[in-house]
C-alpha cells in the first residue's frame, strides 16, 4: 500500500515538474513573441521615418530647384505679351515664341511629340494653359531627341515639335520663359519643368491641354 502511494506521489512530482516546465517555456514563447514583434514595430517606424525623412528632402531639394532661377534663361515681361485671339499669322519677336496674341484653339499639350513643325499661334496658346514647349532644329543629335521625346510623353502640360529657324539646337519656352540647354541630360531642362509646367507664369492655369488640335 504505502509503495502504491509511493509511486502516486512520484508520478504526481513527474506531472506537476512537466507543468511548470511547459509554463515555462510558454512563457519564455510569449517574450520571445514580444521582443520579436516589438523589434518589428520598431524597425517599420524606423524604416517608416527614413523614408518619410528621404521624401521630405526630396520635396524640399524639388521646391529649392524650382525657386532658384534657371542659368542662361531669357524672360520677358508676361504683362506686356499680348493674349488677343486671332484668326491671322502673328509676327513675334522671338524664335519660337514665348507669348503674345494667338488663335483661339490651342495645340494638345497632354505628352504630345509632333514629328513636323507646328503653327506658332497654336503653340503660344498652349504656353498660356501652362505648357513647356520643347523644339530642337537639324543640329540636334537624335539621342537628345528621342531622349526629350521620352520626357515630354511622360509629362502632361508639355509638348514638343522640331522649329528649324531657332538659334539653338535644343530650346524650351514656358509663357514669357524661354532658355537653350546644351543636351537633353542638362539639369535645367529638369529645372525648367519643374519650374514651368503648370508654374506660376502661367496666365490660365488649369486651362486644358487636350481638346485643341493635333497633325
Amino acid at each position: 500500500m504505502a509503495s502504491h502511494k509511493t509511486a502516486n506521489a512520484s508520478r504526481k512530482a513527474r506531472i506537476e515538474e512537466m507543468r511548470r516546465a511547459e509554463q515555462s517555456r510558454e512563457r519564455r514563447n510569449r517574450l520571445i513573441t514580444i521582443a520579436v514583434s516589438t523589434a518589428v514595430v520598431v524597425g517599420l517606424v524606423g524604416f517608416g521615418s527614413y523614408v518619410f525623412l528621404q521624401e521630405s528632402d526630396k520635396k524640399e531639394k524639388a521646391a529649392a530647384r524650382a525657386k532658384a532661377p534657371v542659368k542662361g534663361e531669357k524672360s520677358w515681361d508676361a504683362k506686356k505679351l499680348g493674349r488677343e485671339h486671332v484668326t491671322k499669322d502673328v509676327s513675334y519677336p522671338m524664335t519660337p515664341p514665348v507669348g503674345g496674341d494667338h488663335h483661339q484653339a490651342w495645340m494638345n499639350c497632354d505628352r504630345d511629340v509632333y514629328k513636323k513643325e507646328i503653327p506658332e499661334v497654336n503653340a503660344v496658346h498652349s504656353l498660356e494653359h501652362g505648357a513647356v514647349w520643347v523644339t530642337y532644329n537639324d543640329k540636334a543629335s537624335d539621342a537628345d531627341v528621342k531622349k526629350l521625346a521620352e520626357k515630354v510623353g511622360k509629362t502632361s502640360y508639355s509638348l514638343m515639335s522640331p522649329v528649324k529657324d531657332q538659334a539653338g539646337a535644343l530650346m524650351l519656352s514656358a509663357w514669357g520663359k524661354q532658355v537653350t540647354v546644351d543636351s537633353a541630360t542638362d539639369p535645367r531642362v529638369d529645372q525648367f519643368f519643374t519650374k514651368y509646367v503648370q508654374g506660376p507664369q502661367t496666365p490660365e492655369f488649369g486651362a486644358a491641354c487636350t481638346g485643341g488640335i493635333g497633325q
